[in-house]
C-alpha cells in the first residue's frame, strides 16, 4: 500500500494588521487633548487685564507669580505671603536656568500693592519680568 502524496500547494498566509481601529482611537485622543489642554493651563483664578499688543509666552516658564485681587499669591502653584516672597524668590532663583519671572496679576489689584510687589521682585534678583495679559479682541460691528 502506498500513500498518495497530494500535489496541492500550501497557501501562503499574509498577516496584515487592521489599522482602522487604531486610527479611530488616535483621533479620539487628539480631540480629547485639544479640549483639555486650554483647561489645564492656569493655576489660581485671576481676571487678567486685556492688552492689544502682546507677545507669545514660552510654553513652559520656570517662574510664574500669580496675584489675586485679595492679595493672595502663588509662586508656581505654591502659596506664598508678602513677608516670605523675597526669600522664596531668592531660593527659586538658585534652581532655575534664567532669571525671568512672569507676573499674572488680577486687573482689580490695587496699584499701590502692585508697585510694592514689583519692588520686592526687583530686590530678590529677578533680571527680567513679563506680565501675562489677555489678548484684547476687537468687536466688529
Amino acid at each position: 500500500m502506498g500513500f498518495a502524496v497530494s500535489a496541492r500547494k500550501q497557501e501562503e498566509v499574509y498577516s496584515v494588521p487592521n489599522v482602522v481601529p487604531l486610527c479611530d482611537v488616535l483621533l479620539v485622543l487628539l480631540i480629547i487633548f485639544m479640549i483639555v489642554t486650554p483647561l489645564v493651563q492656569g493655576g489660581a483664578p485671576v481676571n487678567l487685564v486685556p492688552a492689544q499688543y502682546t507677545s507669545e509666552m514660552p510654553d513652559d516658564p520656570e517662574l510664574i507669580l500669580i496675584v489675586q485681587k485679595d492679595g493672595t499669591m502663588y509662586l508656581n502653584d505654591a502659596k506664598v505671603t508678602a513677608e516670605n516672597l523675597q526669600n522664596t524668590l531668592e531660593e527659586a532663583l538658585l534652581t532655575v536656568s534664567d532669571r525671568k519671572l512672569y507676573l499674572r496679576a488680577d486687573q482689580d489689584l490695587e496699584y499701590g500693592k502692585l508697585v510694592d510687589l514689583l519692588d520686592l521682585i526687583r530686590e530678590s534678583g529677578i533680571e527680567v519680568m513679563g506680565m501675562i495679559t489677555e489678548r484684547k479682541t476687537e468687536k466688529i460691528e
